[in-house]
Order: C-alpha cells, then structure tokens, then sequence
C-alpha cells in the first residue's frame, strides 16, 4: 500500500532561463528522493518538458496537479502556475523570466503558509529582472520574511564542517557599519541559538562572533565597532545564557582551525562570511533562512547563465538543499514534542500563559 505521510516539498523553479531546472530534474531523478519526500515543483509543465528535451533527460515522469492536496508518496509532481506561453531563453535575463520566478515563488510560500507542503526549496532566481511591484526585495530571504511576517530572520550558509549567518546580508560595503548595533547583533546571535536547538537538533550551541573591523579592531586602533557594539552585544548573550565568544578576526579565524571548535558563526556582513564558506563547500552548500516560521532552503549558488541548457550542472548543491528540509522538518518535530513533554513534567498548561515559568530555563536543561 502507498504511504501516505511522506514529507511534501514544494519546489520554485527559480530561473527558467538558469540551470534550475536542470538541477531540479537530475536531483529528482535519483529515486531514493521518493523514499524520503514527495516533491512538488512550482512552475510549468512546458518549460519542465523543454528543459528535459534540452538536456536528453528521459524515462521521466512530473505528474501534473492542481493542489499539494492531489499529491501521494512515491510520485514526484508539478503545479502550474506560469503562463503557458512562457518562453526559455538559455542564459539570458529575459522579463518573462523574472516574472516567471515571481509566479512560482509566490504560489509555492502561500502554500507552505497554508500548511499545504512542509518545507520550500527554492532554485535560484536572478535578483535583477524578479523586481516587480510585488517583489522589491534583494533576494528570496528579505522577500519571505515580509511574507511571512517576520523581522527575526537570518540568512545562514550551511555546510558539512561550517555554518555561518550573517548580520547584513545584501548591502553595499559602505553601508554596512550604519547597519550594525548592539540589538541587531544580539538578535542575530539568539537566533541563531534558536535555531540550531530547535532545527539541528544541537543542545548547548557555541557560536563564534566576527569583529568588523582588520584584526577585531585592534583595541580600539583600527575601529570602534567592536568595543561600542559587538562586545556589548556578546556580553548581553552570555547573560543570557547563550555560548556566544569573540569578537573573532575572520581572517585568523579561518586561518586556524577554530571554526572546527564552533557550531555556528556570526559574521557582520555577507563576503566576510561568504567567502570562506564557499571555499570550504562550494558546490555543496546550502542557504537555509533560519528564524522563519516555515522551512526554507536553497543550493549555495545562482542562475549560472554561461552554462545553462548544457547539462554541466551538479545537483549536489540542491539534493543537499533537499536532504537539509527534510532533517529540519523532523528536528522541528522532534524538538515540539521535546518541549511539550518539558511543559508537561513542570505541570504547566501549554495553552496558558504564565509568566512565572521560564521557558528558556526548561529549553536548557531540557533539549
């Protein structure tokens, strides 16, 4: 008898003039995908067939629904929500292909915000031509934490030996220093304690903090930042019982093996982070916004104009993408029934509010 509770991921097909599809369809055609989820692509069963054709993909099979509701385990589908006449145009930024990531973006977030699928993987999107009036946002992260609702979100690269999250994410470097103070950054370190309890299932997370400036400011010599906010910003985590150490120099950080002796870092803006995580695990990374409501994830890399509709692209990056949606999906779970379990044994009614109980206390001893 066919399963019927298998993990439902949603899929935006990103691009359509990118390698999305390509890594989409490849990752896909492994079969043990369908022993784990239940895949819905967000997108156009034309495109998904031109992209096949394209790339001599056979022998597979996108069963067209209409709702997540239609879906069964074993089975790997495709919602149509793109205009039919939508035209590919291999590595070139076309309006009809930002719109067309628009359509299948949106579609795919209000599902997961109806509880319709589990978890959303997005395949990239080319961050120029998706602007419409509906999305003026820098990337996918800003644009679902609006939809969501959400201001208490990060953007953190997930690898096999590193995570890292950034404060700022898509600024211009000049703009950084004006965005960083000591509430954003002790934000972004509870977060990413949070998150790493509740989604990687990590019970006492230590988390290593960049400095801004060469060298962590050097006393004071070479910047302010560290000792006017970060260190501020450190020591109002550690009373809060949070393992958050640093600031760190990035560059002597990485230099060494520290980041072997962390769960996570915190860098203060995106190349600082980005940088040396794409040296460690390009082509295997994964971007998943950590914070939301919702689970989403994303292969670390972009459209790669210069090589779609050649078949050259690895889906290591995306089946990663995959595999981490659906660990967080049972982390979330597990750590649900962990802390109701933990309300239970302190007689507290979970529907009641009692601001006597303090919940981060019982998180502690408890997960």
């Amino acid at each position: 008898m066919t399963k019927q509770n298998t993990i439902k991921i949603g899929i935006s097909h990103g691009d359509i003039n990118g390698i999305g599809y390509e890594v989409i369809l490849k990752a896909l055609s492994d079969s043990r995908i369908l022993e784990m989820c239940t895949p819905i692509i967000y997108g156009s069963p034309k495109v998904a067939a031109y992209h096949r054709k394209a790339l001599n993909i056979e022998d597979q099979i996108l069963n067209h629904i209409k709702s997540p509701n239609e879906a069964v385990s074993q089975k790997a589908y495709i919602i149509s929500c793109v205009d039919e006449d939508t035209k590919v145009e291999f590595g070139k930024s076309t309006k009809i292909a930002g719109r067309s990531s628009y359509m299948s973006l949106d579609a795919a977030a209000s599902d997961l915000e109806k509880g319709l699928i589990d978890a959303l993987v997005t395949a990239p999107i080319n961050k120029d031509n998706i602007q419409n009036d509906s999305f003026n946002f820098p990337g996918h992260t800003e644009f679902l934490a609006g939809k969501f609702k959400t201001g208490d979100y990060i953007m953190l690269m997930v690898g096999e030996t590193m995570k890292i999250g950034v404060v700022t994410t898509h600024l211009p470097i000049s703009q950084v220093s004006q965005n960083l103070s000591k509430e954003i950054i002790l934000n972004k370190i509870r977060i990413i304690s949070r998150s790493l309890k509740q989604d990687f299932s990590i019970t006492k997370p230590r988390i290593a903090v960049f400095g801004l400036n060469p060298h962590a400011g050097d006393n004071g010599l070479l910047g302010s930042e560290e000792k006017e906010i970060i260190i501020p910003a450190i020591d109002q985590a550690r009373k809060e019982g949070i393992i958050a150490l640093g600031p760190y120099p990035a560059d002597g950080f990485f230099g060494s093996d520290d980041y072997m002796k962390f769960d996570a870092v915190l860098a203060m803006y995106h190349d600082q982070g980005l940088i040396p995580f794409k040296m460690d695990s390009f082509g295997r990374g994964v971007n998943y916004t950590a914070g939301l409501p919702y689970i989403r994830t994303s292969p670390a890399h972009g459209t790669a104009y210069n090589i779609a509709g050649e078949g050259k692209a690895s889906p290591e990056s995306f089946l990663q993408a995959l595999y981490l949606a659906i660990d967080v999906y049972k982390n979330r779970k597990i750590y649900k029934e962990i802390t109701k379990n933990s309300l239970r044994k302190y007689d507290v009614n979970p529907n009641q509010e009692d601001e006597s109980i303090d919940i981060a206390y019982i998180d502690e001893q408890t997960v």
